[in-house]
């Protein structure tokens, strides 16, 4: 059943794509969306004038409320079966090398949500990457077990070859075929039985070009891409056409890409985000982070409004930093800047 909620982030295409018998209710409200279709409901509605609202009588509340209600009824009556979504990911505690009790008993991340997880090298943090990867339930080293939607998770989520659960993205990623990014991106598109390929392609590969310091098109080879450009178009790829719900990311702060752009992608399209970095950062860009010592959690922390202050100035050096690189990449001159 969908909500308010999901009108205010679902655009007008993706809801008639979904739902094809909406246009019923559009056409039978006298609401042309021509040239909306990329808006949300809400936002179609908001672009009325007061004069407009006035004049055709238009009650923006009742249209909203009125549509989720077609929607549902709609679903009822032909009997499609939603696809349940991930909405939670819950950790719950299990133990370090030594075999003691981990510093927490659960924590759970919601859709949305990002986590960084921080601690010396050596000391865990791929192992709990791992865990939730195959969905640990007390039988991997650290007896942890992870649970989804606070429940136990379907057995399928595990052990089926189409797991589609979690998408893992590493600071090392070679590409070993000879395609080209079009033909790559197709193929996957292909996989997943997209009906709009060619415009989801377009999406990908803009979105890879926001976030890479260096561009590339569709006819490039995929062997000929760069590191940061490799994890800007499987950032991209996973944000935009991946069905995995949860992102774990490996080490990202050398990957050549605008991090900030990249976790506000993938959040923006509602995974559960969990990354792995001894960038200070990437760490306070996290809503909270997980400290692992000895193989263990040893505590959790909430990121803080002083550290969100401390954030923002860190920002400011990373731009610098970013504005340096951009600079010797064109063969410029570095300039001295106020902030040093």
């Amino acid at each position: 059943m969908i909500n308010n909620k999901i009108l205010e982030r679902t655009s007008l295409k993706e809801l008639q794509q979904k739902y094809p018998f909406i246009i019923n209710y559009f056409a039978d409200n006298k609401l042309n969306i021509e040239g909306f279709e990329n808006n949300t409901f809400k936002e179609y509605i908001n672009h009325f004038s007061q004069e407009d609202i006035e004049t055709w009588a238009i009650d923006t509340e009742k249209l909203i409320e009125g549509l989720v209600e077609y929607i549902n009824q709609m679903i009822e009556f032909l009997g499609i079966k939603e696809e349940k979504s991930i909405e939670s990911l819950t950790i719950i505690a299990g133990r370090d090398k030594s075999g003691n009790k981990e510093g927490f008993e659960k924590i759970k991340i919601n859709k949305s949500e990002i986590i960084s997880i921080v601690g010396p090298t050596g000391a865990g943090k791929s192992r709990l990457l791992a865990d939730i990867e195959w969905v640990a339930q007390n039988d991997t080293p650290t007896g942890r077990t992870i649970l989804i939607n606070d429940e136990i998770p379907d057995k399928k989520l595990r052990f089926s070859s189409n797991n589609r659960l979690v998408a893992q993205l590493s600071q090392n990623m070679n590409f070993v075929m000879d395609l080209t990014v079009r033909e790559f991106l197709e193929l996957h598109a292909k996989s997943r039985m997209i009906e709009n390929e060619e415009e989801v392609i377009k999406k990908i590969i803009e979105a890879a070009n926001n976030l890479s310091g260096e561009k590339f098109d569709l006819n490039t080879p995929v062997t000929n891409l760069s590191g940061g450009q490799s994890r800007a178009l499987m950032i991209s790829d996973t944000a935009i056409l991946s069905s995995s719900p949860i992102v774990l990311i490996d080490e990202i702060e050398n990957a050549g890409i605008d991090r900030k752009k990249a976790l506000n992608l993938l959040v923006s399209k509602e995974k559960i985000v969990l990354m792995a970095t001894h960038d200070p950062t990437l760490a306070l860009m996290a809503d909270k982070r997980i400290v692992i010592k000895n193989g263990g959690i040893s505590k959790i922390i909430e990121t803080s409004e002083e550290e969100k202050a401390i954030l923002l100035k860190l920002e400011k050096i990373d731009n610098v930093i970013q504005n340096m690189r951009n600079n010797l990449r064109n063969g410029e001159k570095i300039i001295n800047t106020d902030i040093l």
